[in-house]
């Protein structure tokens, strides 16, 4: 199992075994609402999951080229708001009062450059999106149909397998249910934060005559990105800061301040829903997270969480930890 999360990793293939896994989760949540595993007869059952599989299957296909769709079309895409936070970080100083302005130092510039040049690069990726976004696509509606197809084997007659296939199951299992502590855990967080920070920019602030541009897309981004444990929430409040600092610097400390709060609460969900369910803290999983995306890029980032929980399960059931 080890050598096929590594295998996964390097290949190229996170987004095979998330969609996959995102939809065998899905497909047996729907079962178990429908009451299909309580059904007598055989092809009833094995019609019931075939039916919620398609449902699941095209449901989530839809979502994903409407978020694509949504983050690449109209004036509030992407690659449009990639390019202004670059231009904030480009003028920062011109931004900032005049007495932060003289407190940062210059050795900052590096940073801002390197910044700059990242969020330049990655809207300019973005627009000529091509081969990669094709393939990240079709290794998607693989993973989707994947997932379906082990759902429907879950529920058809079955030999009794070898001690192999047995502990593979078993490892199998594990990893799923790590996926389901995990990932699905992050959902409702995500949810929640995406709500509070929708409040704020889209009703707090044109109450009080300030219309933040890009607010539909930073409110798409808040979920997406806030379905990494941690990072996630980091990552939406640095663009959120960013974009209100278009504004002016009084936007951008009151925006600093709503965010810090809503941070606080994500931590306590964070430790209530996830570190309780796989028994880590938030500085295990940065940790775990640094250093996957450290060796593997994006991918490593992704799969950190899942192969943390995973590992650390594996851990505690053979009494190491």
């Amino acid at each position: 199992m080890g050598l096929a999360l590594l295998c996964v990793v390097l290949l190229q293939l996170v987004a095979v075994l998330i969609a996959g896994l995102l939809t065998f989760q899905l497909v047996h949540m729907l079962a178990k609402l429908a009451h299909v595993t309580r059904l007598n007869h055989r092809g009833s059952k094995l019609l019931s999951v075939a039916l919620l599989a398609v449902l699941v299957v095209t449901g989530l296909t839809l979502a994903g080229i409407g978020i694509g769709l949504f983050l690449r079309m109209g004036p509030d895409n992407l690659s449009g708001m990639l390019t202004q936070l670059a231009s904030v970080l480009d003028n920062l100083r011109d931004r900032l009062p005049e007495s932060l302005a003289a407190s940062v130092p210059d050795e900052t510039d590096n940073i801002r450059k390197h910044l700059v040049a990242w969020f330049h690069a990655h809207a300019t990726d973005i627009r000529t999106v091509g081969t990669h976004t094709v393939r990240g696509v079709i290794h998607a509606l693989i993973g989707l149909i994947l997932g379906a197809m082990v759902a429907l084997h879950e529920v058809t007659p079955q030999k009794r397998p070898s001690l192999f296939l047995q502990a593979l199951t078993h490892r199998v299992t594990r990893l799923v249910e790590a996926f389901r502590r995990v990932i699905l855990a992050q959902v409702p967080i995500s949810a929640i934060n995406t709500c509070l920070t929708a409040v704020y920019l889209a009703i707090v602030l044109p109450c009080c005559g300030v219309d933040l541009p890009f607010k539909k897309t930073l409110i798409v981004v808040t979920f997406l990105v806030g379905l990494l444990p941690v990072v996630g929430n980091l990552i939406s409040n640095t663009a959120i800061f960013l974009m209100s600092l278009r504004v002016s610097f009084t936007v951008a400390a009151v925006s600093l301040g709503y965010l810090i709060i809503i941070h606080k609460l994500e931590y306590f969900l964070n430790a209530r829903i996830v570190g309780t369910r796989i028994n880590a803290k938030a500085w295990e999983l940065l940790i775990a997270m640094l250093v996957f995306e450290a060796a593997f890029g994006v991918s490593g980032l992704v799969m950190a969480p899942l192969v943390y929980a995973y590992v650390k399960h594996e851990l505690m059931e053979q009494g190491v930890i």
